[in-house]
């Protein structure tokens, strides 16, 4: 079978691998289609350090490759694969708790970039016919709103804040207007809110010296009632979402970048409740309902297939290009 792995800074290579053994009680799956995005990039460019050789991919969707009487699942069954798995269980050794309990796939564990693997029932998700391949793979960007919104406790008509137009934060204001709140959409790129608009999202601001008081003509004088900081929006300072608070008020971190400072001097002079939610393989089930059911819409962004062989160009280009398509999913096919 195939098998991606960056071996080196800047060096994809394809290799060619034995199929992996039969596992007992893990199912055999196909992978088809993957995600790839700036983190791997990153990787790719040794921007971000990883362990090489590491197989890219963390976002992927594949098909059940035999029938299966694990879970009784037929051969065919479409399955969306979790980004995170469980760290290996160290035994009776001694435990390093300055690491996490579960790994990220394509980072800090090996990625889905190969044609085949062995997966356990509890580390995919099967995918209903309603749900195309592409729209699968936004499901844990889906998933992390859904834990944002969750851990907010918003009110119909309370206004929020959501900081970074990025796909996890405007998937995030589609939710919480589905949830009948007034999310207002805070990015220091005006073509990002742009697009956000087209989303379907009304109340967006630029970050300028203007902001609070903008804020403040929107709420009627006041400020918002909670707020959520996507990590990954890099362009945006940690502090904007503390700043926008009322006292009292939840703020949400949201997101798995942790190369980030966040001064909490404000939050403790206005009495700010700080939550951390991270990208797991959680809320998946639920998050395929709310694409299904319209609470949240993926269709506004264009998905691009690249193919396997061509994967290398792309990540190289991805990584030395600063003004990619934001709108852009790039959808690596292994088919």
């Amino acid at each position: 079978m195939n098998v991606w792995k960056i071996t080196a800074a800047n060096k994809l290579a394809k290799t060619e691998e034995a199929p992996p053994a039969p596992e007992e009680g893990k199912v055999r799956i196909r992978v088809t289609k993957l995600f790839l995005n700036g983190t791997d990039a990153a990787l790719f460019d040794g921007t971000i350090r990883c362990k090489y050789p590491l197989i890219p991919g963390r976002y992927a969707v594949g098909l059940v490759a035999e029938g299966s009487a694990v879970n009784y699942l037929p051969k065919g069954t479409r399955v969306l694969l979790h980004a995170t798995v469980p760290a290996p269980d160290t035994g009776t050794a001694k435990k390093d708790f300055s690491v996490s309990d579960e790994l990220i796939c394509g980072r800090t564990a090996d990625g889905y970039m190969r044609d085949l693997l062995y997966l356990s029932p509890h580390d995919f998700t099967p995918l209903p016919e309603s749900v195309s391949d592409e729209h699968a793979l936004l499901l844990h960007h889906v998933a992390l709103a859904k834990a944002a919104a969750d851990k907010l406790g918003a009110k119909k008509g309370q206004h929020i804040a959501v900081v970074g137009a990025n796909i996890p934060g405007i998937l995030l204001c589609q939710l919480l207007i589905y949830q009948q709140a007034a999310p207002i959409l805070i990015d220091a790129d005006a073509a990002r809110l742009e697009f956000a608009r087209s989303c379907g999202i009304y109340y967006t601001m630029q970050t300028d010296e203007n902001l609070l008081g903008n804020i403040a003509s929107l709420t009627g004088g006041r400020l918002v009632s909670g707020a959520v900081y996507v990590t990954s929006a890099r362009r945006n300072e940690p502090s904007i979402p503390f700043s926008v608070c009322a006292k009292g008020a939840n703020v949400v971190l949201c997101g798995s970048r942790d190369d980030f400072d966040v001064n909490f001097s404000e939050p403790f002079r206005k009495e700010i409740s700080v939550y951390c939610v991270s990208g797991r393989s959680e809320n998946l089930e639920a998050s395929i309902n709310l694409i299904i059911r319209g609470a949240v819409d993926v269709t506004p962004f264009s998905f691009r297939t690249v193919r396997a062989d061509d994967t290398e160009a792309f990540l190289r280009d991805y990584a030395r290009s600063y003004d990619h398509d934001f709108k852009e999913i790039n959808v690596v096919t292994l088919i």
